[in-house]
């Protein structure tokens, strides 16, 4: 039995490795290309890609929900905000170093455990507070010189930050009210190409094979990277699957240096530090505090 419990946790810490790379590719493609094609372009094409998986998958298991949901009103959300997130996202990437954008996407699970209260009426520690005020200094690192110093990436980022958690309350609402996971994936999607195809006729670029077959590649490690981390935590807790996630700070390191020859400065690790260490604390005190609850007999 321990050797079974040990093989599935070792293929779900597996799992969580192969997503942080992925989820790292996807953003080093997004800064690619982010240098030579603007946003609709990129969300356009691979958001129709996205789609045409979860089409696939419902059609593959027809026995499931498929596409269809209940919660509207929460969909309509997290489609609107995962619609923001994704532009924010991409001005970020193409404004900034790419390891520093990771400080504000391990500010996201700090914000969401904030605002977990307010949106799923779940009572917010007093460690979430002082975690996420720690979070947030870190990324003052970032700025030497104080806010003042602050530019248009640093904006874009922290919007990003701020809406792709709202995206992610808004799936935990519809997944407590029922199981949809490709309905999760295609609708913000379809979102997010009806959006930018608007846009899409006064950006447009001729774009290579290559080009294409790196939007290909983006779409394939998303939609990939939400199957892989969906398994890894039905193997693993979320207590040991989160800080493991921080391993994307180093996908994106290696990836920065290798394609964009990019070395984070000082204050990016400083940063880092501070957040990822804001996240861990946050976790253990969760754990901690769901042990000393000691069930009925």
């Amino acid at each position: 039995m321990n050797r079974l419990v040990l093989s599935g946790a070792t293929v779900g810490a597996a799992l969580i490795l192969v997503y942080t790379g992925m989820m790292a590719a996807a953003d080093g493609i997004t800064k690619f290309i982010a240098g030579g094609y603007a946003a609709p372009q990129l969300f356009v094409l691979s958001s129709a890609l996205v789609m045409a998986f979860a089409l696939a998958g419902a059609k593959a298991h027809e026995a499931g929900p498929g596409l269809r949901i209940r919660s509207r009103k929460a969909m309509a959300i997290r489609s609107v905000l995962t619609v923001i997130a994704s532009v924010a996202f991409f001005q970020a990437f193409r404004l900034l170093p790419f390891a520093d954008v990771f400080l504000f996407i391990g500010l996201i699970p700090l914000i969401a455990a904030v605002l977990s209260g307010p949106v799923l009426g779940e009572t917010p520690r007093p460690a979430a507070w002082a975690a996420l005020a720690l979070g947030a200094g870190g990324i003052l690192f970032l700025m030497p010189g104080g806010v003042s110093n602050a530019q248009a990436g640093h904006a874009w980022a922290l919007l990003a930050a701020v809406t792709g958690c709202g995206s992610m309350l808004a799936a935990r609402v519809i997944a407590k009210a029922e199981r949809a996971p490709l309905a999760q994936v295609f609708w913000p999607n379809a979102a997010l190409m009806v959006a930018m195809a608007v846009a899409l006729p006064f950006v447009w670029k001729p774009m290579t094979m290559i080009d294409m077959g790196w939007v290909t590649a983006y779409a394939t490690a998303l939609f990939a990277a939400r199957y892989v981390v969906a398994e890894a935590l039905r193997l693993l807790p979320a207590y040991v699957a989160t800080p493991l996630m921080n391993l994307q700070f180093v996908w994106m390191v290696v990836i920065g240096f290798l394609a964009f020859g990019e070395i984070p400065t000082l204050g990016t690790w400083a940063g880092v530090m501070l957040v990822v260490g804001s996240g861990l604390w946050l976790i253990l005190e969760e754990h901690l505090g769901r042990t000393r609850v000691i069930p009925a007999e």
